[in-house]
């Protein structure tokens, strides 16, 4: 059995992205078979335990996913040009939807990472996905995923 990028063993596991993976190692808070990896590239082998932190499983859950009905005109990527508006600019206090279970109602949105997964062309009306979580990103647009072109397949 040959070692595998840790990295790699947590995204093939669903616990984060590999982008996250090498975040969480270099912050230490990434463990194999309990003692803490810091250093990126680090390998293990597929049937290690390989876990995250406490600390880690925290940022994970303060993450947001919006689900937001893209109209026309507004790109899905921020534009580096700055000639295009983004579809993250329409989430606003005011646009997002709050229920009775959260505690702040005044509170700001930390659109701060929020990234499309997935995209529509300027011209284009519909479902956008915006996420700051690898995980979910992975499950719509991952080489696994099973969603295609829009619609989920169904087996």
């Amino acid at each position: 059995m040959e070692k595998v990028r840790i990295s790699k063993l947590l995204s093939e596991q669903g616990l984060c992205s590999r982008r996250e993976a090498d975040q969480y190692i270099e912050q230490g808070l990434v463990t194999v078979d309990g003692v803490v990896v810091m250093e990126l590239g680090s390998r293990a082998f597929p049937n290690q335990k390989i876990e995250l932190k406490k600390e880690a499983k925290l940022a994970q859950d303060s993450r947001i996913t919006i689900i937001l009905n893209k109209p026309v005109g507004f790109i899905s990527h921020r534009d580096e040009d700055k000639e295009y508006e983004p579809a993250v600019a329409l989430i606003t206090p005011e646009q997002f939807f709050r229920t009775h279970l959260d505690a702040n109602k005044n509170a700001k949105i930390n659109t701060r990472g929020l990234a499309p997964a997935g995209r529509l062309d300027i011209d284009s009306t519909g479902l956008l996905v915006l996420t700051q979580d690898g995980r979910i990103a992975k499950q719509i647009i991952g080489e696994n995923s099973q969603i295609e072109n829009g619609t989920k397949v169904i087996a």
